[in-house]
């Protein structure tokens, strides 16, 4: 039985420059920078995509060490959005924009069309078309 004292926030990453990766959303996705600040000593982006899913963009902190992603690991391994309408038509305009795909543009079931696009910082993005929830 689902929790309803349970909702999804947030999705965090860490950024070599987040406010680069911001905008890379605001770009790419259509996302809305919402808040850009400073938390415990580094920058920080809030950035809205979908008309309320969060993602949180930040730098490294003082004191901390991050390294580049260099193959699968394990944990988060991609999220996804929802696309609605025509998807072919959406990812050709991601295309036009540079942005490089992982998995082509694909029919996944009956229902489903998928795509994986490379986003900055080794970050995967799902992208859904579900026929059922059009």
């Amino acid at each position: 039985m689902p929790n309803p004292n349970i909702t999804f926030d947030h999705v965090h990453l860490i950024s070599k420059d987040p406010k680069r990766t911001a905008n890379w959303y605001v770009d790419k996705l259509g996302g809305e920078i919402v808040r850009d600040g400073e938390v415990r000593g580094a920058p920080q982006v809030y950035v809205e995509i979908g008309g309320g899913a969060m993602l949180i963009v930040r730098g490294e902190r003082p004191g901390e060490t991050t390294s580049d992603k260099s193959s699968l690991e394990w944990g988060v391994d991609h999220f996804g959005v929802k696309v609605k309408g025509d998807f072919a038509a959406f990812c050709a305009g991601l295309k036009a924009k540079g942005v490089e795909f992982s998995v082509e543009p694909r029919d996944f079931n009956p229902t489903t069309q998928l795509a994986f696009i490379n986003a900055p910082d080794g970050v995967s993005v799902e992208l859904l078309n579900r026929k059922d929830q059009a």
